[in-house]
């Protein structure tokens, strides 16, 4: 497999990825929370989250990005300002994920498909397709009788009002509302409409 390009500033991109040979890379619940808690440290100083969703072997994000001046602007002390590489800070990420995880369970390896997959999205239609493709997830591979009571994705941080680190309002505008998000959600994906921005779930 060809090396993908680096990650651009300010550019939405939907990230991806999956246990090495179709592993599992979260097994208790814990892992999930740790895995977001490392997500928050390496991912939010570069890019700001609009939907996301863990499951046993794999994930999905959708993210924009932060151009550099965004970077800057997100500082407590601009004046210790260093620009970060996004794809370095994801690599970042799984990597020390991968390292902590290893040795929670006494294992050795690699935990990830190197490198991880990301496709740009350009166009509205494909975000609001690929949100509700990416929430409805856990219940396409049996994970979940319905997606709406899968905890480790930000389908219900949209519907609350409670803090979150996702940016909730950007994502219902896309929708129309809270209404157009949930009727957008009750409908079967079709995949050949987001077939450029997802990966085949074959695949998966």
């Amino acid at each position: 497999m060809p090396s993908p390009s680096p990650l651009r500033y300010g550019a939405y991109y939907h990230i991806y990825n999956r246990g090495a040979n179709r592993a599992s890379v979260f097994t208790e619940k814990r892992n999930y929370c740790f895995f977001m808690e490392r997500y928050a440290k390496y991912i939010e100083p570069v890019a700001f989250t609009y939907v996301y969703c863990l499951l046993d072997n794999h994930f999905h994000f959708v993210v924009r990005t932060k151009t550099p001046e965004e970077q800057k602007e997100s500082l407590k002390n601009p004046e210790t300002f260093r620009l970060l590489e996004p794809s370095r800070q994801f690599s970042n990420l799984f990597n020390s994920y991968a390292k902590a995880f290893n040795k929670m369970y006494n294992r050795s390896g690699s935990l990830f498909e190197h490198p991880f997959r990301r496709i740009e999205i350009e166009t509205d239609a494909h975000f609001v397709q690929l949100i509700a493709y990416i929430h409805r997830n856990p219940q396409e591979h049996s994970l979940a009788d319905d997606f709406r009571n899968w905890p480790f994705s930000s389908y219900q941080a949209i519907l609350t009002k409670q803090p979150t680190r996702v940016q909730r309002d950007e994502v219902l505008e896309w929708f129309g509302g809270l209404e157009g998000f949930l009727r957008h959600h009750e409908v079967e994906i079709d995949s050949r409409q987001i077939a450029p921005v997802v990966i085949e779930d074959s695949d998966l």
